[in-house]
């Protein structure tokens, strides 16, 4: 991967009369990277997004992809990056193959069939938009993005609406792109999607940037808690209450006692001597770091009590 910055956002600001949606954002992302959006909604992830893809302009700051403003340079920046949205503007008696031709007449590209066939499109080159579903219009939504390739991609929430087999041939797709040298800006709800395909995030809220980093700089910059999940023949963790050594929360769900600890290895051998010294059987013992969700619903408490 080239170390080279090809998107950039400085000291970025975007208000609608009263209401300042961003207030005042700064990242940068690399060549080949995939770089995670992440935000409630209301955060101003849209907003951001729209103003790099030139639909609005700033009302602060420096937008730059590759040398070009966005806001400024349109038709330069058309053949630079590729939009996957949220809900295609498709005209509904648009068929799959119409579509293709269409957008890459735009671009002055040859017809990318192959990226039909690719995401699973072929036998409905000929069906009209409206006959397909919501996971095959994010599928055509995505084919279209990418006919033209782009050397940065958006994708705002691009697995929405994907049954599992599909989610799973997206996020192969994506790491075949990043690999080919393409920049990805992936706007998503999905944190175990982030956690899995992001090199690094950025969590919005109300306009401001309250964590950015990988998201294993993120889930260890936390409250430094590892999860710790136990099931047993008896349960006799759900009956019992004591205190293990370490532990600052306990709750139960489902077969599981879940225990959140300081110090794991003390917790573990203290929870290992009880079942055994209460004649109960160890069925399962998970030991893990907290995820990116649960980080991001910390941070997001953290924020709404600074708020409050």
């Amino acid at each position: 991967m080239k170390s080279e910055i090809v998107l950039s956002v400085q000291h970025f600001r975007k208000t609608y009369g009263s209401l300042t949606a961003v207030d005042d954002i700064s990242f940068e992302v690399q060549h080949g990277e995939i770089f995670g959006l992440l935000g409630p909604n209301g955060a101003g992830k849209t907003s951001t997004l729209e103003s790099l893809e030139g639909l609005r302009k700033p009302d602060g700051g420096k937008l730059d992809i590759l040398g070009v403003d966005p806001a400024k340079q349109p038709l330069r920046l058309r053949n630079l990056i590729g939009v996957q949205l949220q809900s295609s503007g498709l005209p509904p008696m648009m068929t799959v193959e119409e579509a293709m031709q269409f957008f890459c007449a735009y671009h002055g590209v040859a017809p990318r069939m192959d990226l039909i066939e690719r995401l699973g499109l072929m036998e409905k080159r000929r069906d009209q938009f409206n006959l397909l579903s919501a996971g095959q219009q994010r599928r055509l939504a995505l084919a279209l993005a990418m006919a033209h390739r782009p050397q940065v991609l958006f994708l705002d929430e691009p697995t929405a609406g994907l049954d599992v087999p599909s989610r799973i041939d997206l996020h192969g797709l994506m790491a075949e792109i990043r690999q080919n040298g393409t920049t990805i800006l992936l706007a998503t709800h999905d944190m175990a999607e982030a956690e899995k395909m992001a090199d690094r995030v950025a969590i919005l809220l109300r306009g401001r940037i309250a964590a950015e980093g990988t998201p294993a700089q993120l889930t260890a910059a936390g409250n430094g808690l590892t999860k710790i999940s136990v099931s047993s023949e008896s349960n006799r963790l759900h009956q019992n209450e004591m205190a293990f050594p370490a532990v600052s929360q306990r709750l139960v769900k489902e077969e599981y006692a879940v225990y959140y600890s300081t110090n794991p290895g003390q917790t573990v051998t203290a929870i290992l001597a009880y079942l055994e010294t209460s004649g109960d059987r160890l069925v399962d013992l998970r030991v893990e770091r907290p995820s990116l969700e649960e980080r991001f619903l910390e941070i997001t408490q953290v924020q709404s009590q600074v708020q409050g």
